[in-house]
């Protein structure tokens, strides 16, 4: 029986700089830096989501060499989606973050869902910033 998710892929160009990013910006932890073998395994978490971890991949095996440049393609362009963040303030995140030096696509703007803010990472994906609240799903047609 499956209990939960626990890894979602990111796909980056270079894990070091990704890594930062993440951690020294975003306030992710690292939770596993390793080579084993030749390929290097980098997962993040968020400190409050111990049970989720992000891996950091470079486009490359097991993707056919058609699949990683494509994805690379995707990322050097800015047109990979990335993860939704859920936070408490997104006009507040959002200052904060672009004070980082974060570039974002869409300001925090209000939805029938929530406010929420586009931005991306330092690889080329996308993140949306969501500061949810109760909705209708109705409200979304």
């Amino acid at each position: 029986m499956i209990t939960n998710i626990s890894l979602v892929t990111v796909y980056c160009l270079d894990q070091d700089k990704a890594r930062d990013f993440y951690v020294d910006v975003l306030g992710f932890e690292t939770r596993v830096d390793a080579t084993m073998a030749g390929f290097r395994w980098v997962t993040l978490g968020h400190p409050s989501q111990p049970e989720l971890e992000v891996t950091l991949m470079v486009p490359g095996p097991p993707l056919n060499d058609e699949a990683a440049a494509f994805y690379r393609r995707q990322l050097e362009k800015g047109e990979m989606g990335g993860l939704g963040l859920r936070v408490d303030d997104c006009r507040k995140t959002y200052e904060e973050l672009v004070d980082k030096g974060v570039t974002f696509l869409q300001e925090p703007s209000d939805r029938p869902y929530g406010v929420e803010a586009v931005m991306r990472d330092n690889s080329g994906n996308w993140l949306v910033l969501v500061q949810p609240k109760q909705f209708d799903p109705a409200d979304l047609q």
